[in-house]
């Protein structure tokens, strides 16, 4: 009951002037759960998007934007339904989210799809949503982990690991990204030593990581959550000394696993979603000056996500949740005039005016036909005390 509680409590931030707003627009995120310190730069960049919009005066003729918010945990689907009801009832038009694949997927199916409601989710990455029976309702600015999960592999062979034990979350996301990253590093004749499940929320990992090392391998791959079970593997890892090179999935990357284990992560590497393209240089600084830690995972995702649901909605001339899911394709691919963060209002105005756009934005969104993002990745590595882009892939 109380998952269900803090997953069901919503808080509103009002962007103008109005004490109501004229448009409810929903965030669902893990603010609670194994990815808590990625969600608050991710909502606040769907935000900064939002407010752009709000700003711009060109909204549907000057409408506001009201914004909500709510708790998925990231992996509790009833509790995460629970709060997803909670936006759909307040009368969002559209939906920012959700993050973890597992409760994406029970709140697209259960909850938006039934009513209605785009979600786009900026971080949702399994593959079993590419089949996902969403009658054009549900979106994802995040590539897919059967892309992902290659890409992960090529960056191990690049750096020369011969033998490899892998880990993975026992849930949707983790499952999926670990068979992909098998697969893929089977091909490129990396020996796989052990494919094992760890669940999170546990104290202790002292008895994984000893099955992890009795099979022996040059690093062990970590696809998990970097506040959960994937930091406490490695934190075994290093207090037993079995392993200290570690191969990181999405999930496993951000400032608070290097804050946590400093030096000793100096010969691990992974990759996330990213671009190092025009639109990434562009949403860096729109970022940061909008108080925006711009280089976390997903968050450019999350701005290009909200950005695509208000050029959506002015494609179509209206805030009608089937109107926003008719368009979302229409400004995602053009072909039109290309918008770049910073430029909803210029997006706007052209639409406004009846003309076409083709919304490049941080990530170079470009969707494949059943909406989700192409992607490239960005290899990281930790170089001075933070993750660091070695280059795109």
């Amino acid at each position: 009951m109380r998952k269900l509680f803090i997953a069901a409590f919503m808080f509103v931030s009002i962007f103008g002037t109005k004490v109501m707003a004229d448009i409810k627009m929903g965030i669902i995120l893990g603010f609670t759960g194994p990815i808590e310190s990625l969600t608050p730069a991710m909502a606040a960049s769907a935000e900064l998007a939002f407010k752009e919009a709000s700003d711009s005066g060109s909204l549907l003729g000057g409408k506001k934007i009201e914004v909500m918010r709510a708790d998925s945990t990231c992996v509790d689907s009833a509790a995460a339904t629970a709060a997803a009801e909670g936006l759909i009832s307040g009368g969002v038009a559209a939906i920012m989210g959700a993050d973890c694949s597992g409760v994406t997927g029970a709140i697209a199916t259960n909850v938006a799809v039934p009513n209605g409601v785009v979600m786009i989710s900026p971080s949702a990455t399994s593959p079993g949503l590419t089949t996902l029976d969403d009658k054009g309702y549900f979106f994802r600015t995040a590539p897919s982990d059967a892309r992902g999960g290659q890409i992960l592999a090529d960056i191990t062979k690049d750096r020369k690991v011969k033998s490899v034990a892998i880990t993975y979350t026992n849930n949707d996301y983790g499952k999926g990204l670990a068979d992909v990253y098998k697969a893929a590093v089977e091909a490129h004749g990396i020996k796989v030593t052990t494919v094992t499940a760890h669940e999170d929320g546990k104290a202790d990992y002292s008895s994984e990581v000893a099955t992890l090392a009795s099979a022996g391998g040059d690093a062990v791959a970590v696809i998990g959550y970097l506040d959960q079970g994937g930091k406490g593997i490695i934190q075994a890892s290093l207090d037993s000394g079995a392993f200290d090179k570690f191969v990181l999935s999405d999930g496993m990357i951000g400032q608070s696993l290097v804050d946590a284990f400093g030096k000793d992560l100096s010969k691990s590497f992974g990759s996330m979603p990213g671009s190092t393209g025009k639109g990434a240089g562009i949403f860096a600084e729109v970022a940061k000056a909008g108080g925006v830690e711009a280089s976390g995972p997903y968050t450019a995702e999350s701005y290009d996500a909200a950005a695509l649901i208000v050029l959506a909605m002015q494609a179509g001339n209206s805030a009608d949740r089937a109107s926003i899911a008719k368009h979302v394709m229409e400004v995602a691919n053009g072909p039109g005039k290309k918008i770049y963060p910073g430029e909803l209002k210029k997006g706007l105005d052209l639409l406004a005016k009846g003309k076409k756009i083709d919304y490049e934005g941080a990530t170079g969104v470009t969707f494949t036909d059943v909406g989700e993002a192409e992607g490239s990745f960005l290899e990281q590595e930790v170089k001075g005390g933070k993750f660091k882009t070695k280059k795109q892939r």
